[in-house]
């Protein structure tokens, strides 16, 4: 497509990117680029780099934006040398406006900067607090449970529950404080740019999803 749509996904921790990232890419055949994935398949390889990612990662940290650049940009060129893109989602950037610049560079540079939406799925931090505190993971597969206090074991693999240091309070409260300082000034920059979709994410996960059809 000449100007195929582009989602940028935003949200705090716990307001259910991935639901309606994987009903978007579903429902529109959206291709999909997200940091988080780029990130763990370039750590599998054993260079520099890729060894400095897993370290950073396992530690909490935040990769460096031009390491992240280079992988957009990597990416960006596979699809667009395919050339059958209908629309791409991206989730996991930007972290922070200089994000947003360079993002935008990018996206111009492939010619995909005509029909750009930054989609905010928004709850408040009380909400994303009592949503993450019950979140665990499975420690083989990593899919994601609302734990209820019944199941203890992964229905797919039966690996062991558990919950992630970051998920429980003082790590929800810390980077729902990164949230207000690095992306709350990038969410601004798309509604000053009038390409920001704003949704209310304490509705049903259908409701939050019809409410996304609907605006875009």
């Amino acid at each position: 497509m000449e100007n195929p749509l582009i989602i940028i996904l935003l949200g705090k921790a716990g307001a259910g990117k991935d639901t309606q990232m994987e009903l978007l890419r579903e429902k529109m055949g959206l291709d999909y680029i997200g940091s988080g994935e780029l990130l763990r398949e370039r750590k599998k390889i054993d260079d520099f780099t890729g060894n400095k990612i897993s370290q950073t990662i396992d530690n909490g940290g935040l990769v460096l934006t031009p390491v992240v650049f280079q992988l957009w940009i990597k990416k960006l060129e596979e699809l667009k040398n395919r050339g059958d893109v209908k629309g791409i989602i991206i989730d996991g950037s930007p972290r922070k406006i200089k994000e947003a610049f360079l993002l935008d560079e990018a996206l111009e540079w492939y010619e995909w900067n005509k029909n750009i939406k930054a989609l905010l799925i928004d709850i408040s931090d009380k909400e994303a607090i009592e949503r993450i505190e019950k979140r665990k993971y499975c420690s083989q597969c990593k899919e994601i449970y609302i734990y209820d206090g019944k199941v203890e074991k992964c229905s797919k693999c039966g690996g062991e529950l558990i919950q992630r240091e970051d998920d429980q309070i003082d790590g929800i409260k810390k980077r729902l404080d990164w949230f207000k300082k690095e992306v709350e000034p990038v969410i601004d920059y798309y509604k000053e740019g009038d390409r920001l979709i704003a949704i209310d994410g304490e509705q049903s996960i259908e409701k939050v999803f019809e409410d996304i059809l609907k605006k875009l």
